[in-house]
């Protein structure tokens, strides 16, 4: 039994998505899945089924304002999940993001059904209340090592206000060390903020891709560069668009790889939103609006056209980032990465071999790596095919699942 939050076709990206394609993997291999997960609409509960997936759909809401309190016991999904457990009968609960909806008293229920319990935490909301940044300062510009994710219950106080719970942080370590056999994260970077509060013990489980997805094709890529205009000189920044995301940083420094590669453009994937407004706002100031190319939020055969007609891929998130899926996206598809320093994609992108590690608050060194790729046709497809040899070699969707299958019979 899989426990997700928000899961495929209503919520695309996140936890949810990579919750999915491993529970295709593990169906696959012979396993029997049943995934929980919550709706907000009364009509979709149920039992339902999602390209093969069972799932069965649970009724479930909460307030953002009372979060950090229905975080920790959802009383009418808990009670739902029960008469599932009861049904079911599961050998294995494997819960990812459940800090939302299911939340960690999921976790209790699915021990006391006599399941074994795996949690795999994808960021970093067992001990946070949001994206990590207490750790950052935004004047060092330096590339460190090693950073001190201690979160600050002051801090954690002064910016929830009334939202602040202070046995939140106190419950779920409780459930984890007492509920859960085996706690995963999905990098070392993301083992370590763990570990630095308070939550020992994580297993690294990388996430992994399916390569043979992202395949080239010739003429539906060529044809996605015609319907956009775009050239060869493009670079891809995408996702829940945010300040946090690195945005208005990416935009700086299009502005100054633009005085070395004139023909350079910008090419966002993302809703349309008041934060990808403020991106082209800042675009405008910039004297750069017309080199970025916005077509959307893109999905399916779109997005691997995305990947395949851009040169680079960009990653500058200014916060912890766990694991960031576009690195392996990219390298699936042969292409270098400029990735942020905070979070996991050391772990993957190997500086100066698959592409470079940057801080994303030094625009000007970041806009050097952009430009320096831009410029070397033959370090792009050298990067690129040195990070897809990676991901083949220990980044595939089946080492993953071969990994998750070993904690599920380990007694």
């Amino acid at each position: 039994m899989v426990l997700q939050d928000d899961f495929p076709p209503r919520h695309v990206g996140g936890s949810g998505s990579i919750a999915y394609a491993l529970a295709q993997a593990l169906r696959k291999r012979g396993h029997e899945i049943l995934v929980v997960t919550a709706v907000q609409e009364a009509a979709l509960v149920g039992r339902a089924t999602y390209e093969d997936i069972p799932v069965h759909n649970i009724f479930a809401r909460y307030s953002k304002r009372f979060n950090a309190y229905t975080c920790l016991w959802n009383p009418p999904a808990v009670r739902s999940l029960k008469k599932i457990l009861a049904a079911f009968k599961p050998d294995v609960v494997h819960a990812h993001s459940v800090n939302g909806y299911l939340s960690y008293a999921s976790l209790a229920a699915a021990k006391k059904s006599g399941a074994r319990v795996i949690l795999t935490c994808h960021d970093v909301m067992a001990f946070n209340y949001s994206k990590l940044t207490e750790f950052i300062d935004p004047h060092d510009i330096s590339v460190r090592e090693r950073y001190d994710y201690r979160v600050s219950a002051f801090r954690q106080l002064r910016e929830s206000r009334f939202r602040y719970n202070p046995l939140r942080n106190i419950v779920i370590k409780h459930i984890v060390r007492n509920y859960v056999d085996v706690l995963t994260a999905v990098s070392g970077a993301l083992r370590q903020a763990l570990e630095d509060n308070g939550i020992p013990n994580a297993v690294v489980i990388h996430n992994g891709i399916d390569v043979g997805e992202w395949h080239e094709d010739p003429g539906r890529d060529r044809a996605f560069k015609e319907r956009y205009g775009l050239g060869d000189s493009v670079i891809l920044f995408g996702g829940r668009i945010s300040g946090i995301k690195g945005a208005e940083r990416i935009v700086e420094a299009l502005a100054l790889v633009r005085a070395q590669v004139p023909d350079a453009q910008l090419l966002v994937i993302a809703k349309e939103s008041p934060p990808l407004d403020r991106m082209r706002s800042h675009a405008r100031e910039r004297g750069v609006e017309d080199a970025l190319v916005a077509p959307g939020w893109l999905s399916g055969d779109d997005l691997k056209a995305a990947y395949h007609a851009s040169a680079v891929i960009a990653v500058p998130t200014l916060s912890f980032d766990s694991f960031p899926t576009m690195n392996l996206e990219a390298f699936a598809c042969k292409k270098p990465v400029v990735a942020t320093c905070f979070g996991g994609s050391r772990e993957l992108v190997e500086d100066g071999v698959s592409g470079y590690i940057v801080n994303p608050y030094n625009v000007r060194g970041m806009a050097e790596k952009l430009t320096e790729l831009l410029g070397d046709e033959e370090k792009q497809i050298r990067f690129g095919n040195a990070g897809y040899a990676r991901v083949v070699k220990e980044f595939t969707l089946e080492r993953q699942a071969e990994e998750f299958e070993k904690l599920y019979r380990k007694n």
